[in-house]
């Protein structure tokens, strides 16, 4: 039989995780926890206090380790949060708190409770998600157990003929996307989840990486699936290039979300060994949608999202936004208006005539020329980054005869001669309205830390734009946050 669980030092069975999930969720009924609040890596102790937090009917808050403290404070207040479990080295961030010593699944954790104001949550909430946060106050997604259950059903169901039952972790487990399709989906489909601490995988904060590590885990590892963020994907094919290797064969289906991809990088992937499918997702719709899948599990479409997933109704309203029903969110933190029965993403797209679902950009980021063409962002920053020497960009133009762009190289040394060759490759395959006339390279990392992305890569468009606007040498009339 094979085992639920691998940590990189042990094998736990089935009946062992059990066991410890069972013996979690006594000691949380007993200490009288309603909303907990965990702030850990990639270790049996999150999954085990995950499923013990739903075993028993609390409310489970996971918060990233890289949220700031601004963002912590607000997240524990808004959602009430009356339990807090970490590590001891991250204890310190609260010396205030009364800690006390908590084991679960034989890893020394440190326990607080918290003066909390109760908060009122929509009925049968489960777990609540933050998103990534573009200020210091990142907004509270509720789900239900069964909206969960639903999702992760449905990606067992769909990935049935391709037989994956070992599942690496490679994103925190307080990312939605990974808390369900690579935790609940592998351990309702019976599969092996490697779960080892995030920089025995590569990742380091919210976004910085190491392919070589990475590739060098996964060989050691041999997954049959991944899940990745397209930064990541994209630096890992750059040092599969570099250093003349391939992924390994043991892969069956490496899912990227969060972002767009592009088929140019989704191509790149899988002529490198990498089954690299693009999905889509969002957390008021208990994440992933759509997914492209390698046959036999359904065919995919390099370019797309993918067709819609069992547990999913998807349709396009009439200014071209993706709506959504099927497993919808309960509400938001502090909010107390209804969820409509068909979500509006915010997302502008399409379906075509087999069902695959495009995604073209954000509603809100939509830019009209000074000669009035419409322009999502999100389409030029796709057609940039399928350049091998672009990691990301970063597109303006709003009230602009033209486009300007800031580039970010996937390596630091590339010249600007390799950039400007990368704009060319891209505007050759755009439209004249949608070519980028001038660019600047990035001044500061593309990341979290430096204020210029999102957790998942998206950039923040104001910061970046203020951090560069001198070099662009043209003012937007109007930039959206």
């Amino acid at each position: 039989m094979r085992p639920a669980l691998d940590d990189g030092r042990r094998c736990w069975d089935a009946a062992e995780l059990d066991g410890a999930v069972l013996a979690a969720a006594g000691a949380l009924r007993e200490a009288g926890a309603r909303v907990l609040a965990t702030v850990l890596d990639n270790t049996p102790a999150f999954i085990v206090l995950d499923e013990a937090l739903r075993h028993c009917g609390c409310v489970h808050v996971p918060l990233p380790m890289f949220f700031t403290p601004a963002q912590m404070r607000h997240a524990l207040q808004a959602a009430g949060v009356d339990t807090l479990v970490t590590t001891a080295a991250l204890a310190a961030r609260w010396p205030g708190l009364p800690w006390a010593s908590l084991s679960v699944a034989g890893e020394a954790l440190m326990q607080a409770r918290l003066r909390a104001d109760p908060v009122t949550l929509p009925p049968g909430t489960a777990k609540i998600t933050f998103t990534s946060g573009t200020t210091g106050a990142p907004k509270g997604v509720c789900l239900s157990g069964d909206a969960m259950g639903r999702v992760s059903c449905a990606l067992v169901d769909a990935m049935a003929p391709l037989d994956i039952t070992r599942h690496l972790n490679a994103l925190p487990f307080s990312v939605l996307l990974e808390n369900i399709a690579g935790l609940m989906a592998p351990r309702l489909r019976g599969a092996t989840v490697v779960t080892l601490p995030l920089q025995q995988v590569g990742l380091a904060g919210s976004s910085s990486f190491d392919a070589a590590r990475f590739q060098a885990v996964v060989q050691h590892q041999q997954p049959h699936s991944l899940i990745l963020l397209p930064q990541m994907l994209r630096a890992w094919c750059g040092h599969l290039m570099h250093s003349a290797q391939r992924a390994p064969t043991s892969l069956k289906l490496v899912a990227v979300g969060g972002a767009a991809v592009g088929a140019p990088l989704i191509r790149t992937a899988q002529a490198l060994g990498i089954p690299a499918c693009e999905g889509y997702g969002l957390s008021e719709g208990a994440s992933v949608q759509t997914l492209n899948l390698p046959e036999p599990a359904g065919g995919q479409r390099p370019g797309s999202a993918g067709r819609v997933l069992p547990h999913a109704r998807l349709r396009v309203a009439a200014d071209g936004e993706l709506e959504i029903a099927g497993s919808l969110f309960s509400g938001y933190l502090g909010d107390a208006t209804p969820v409509p029965d068909w979500w509006p993403t915010g997302d502008l797209g399409r379906i075509d005539d087999d069902g695959f679902v495009h995604v073209l950009g954000r509603k809100k980021n939509l830019l009209i020329t000074s000669y009035g063409r419409n322009v999502s962002p999100e389409w030029v920053e796709t057609a940039l980054r399928g350049h091998p020497a672009v990691l990301q960009a970063v597109v303006f133009g709003d009230g602009q005869p033209a486009l300007s762009a800031v580039l970010w190289p996937l390596q630091p040394g590339a010249s600007d001669a390799t950039l400007q060759g990368a704009v060319d490759a891209a505007n050759a395959t755009l439209p004249d309205y949608a070519r980028i006339g001038a660019w600047t390279r990035g001044r500061g990392a593309f990341d979290a830390s430096a204020g210029l992305a999102t957790a998942n890569g998206r950039p923040q468009r104001t910061a970046v734009w203020h951090a560069h606007a001198d070099a662009l040498d043209r003012v937007p009339a109007t930039i959206t946050p």
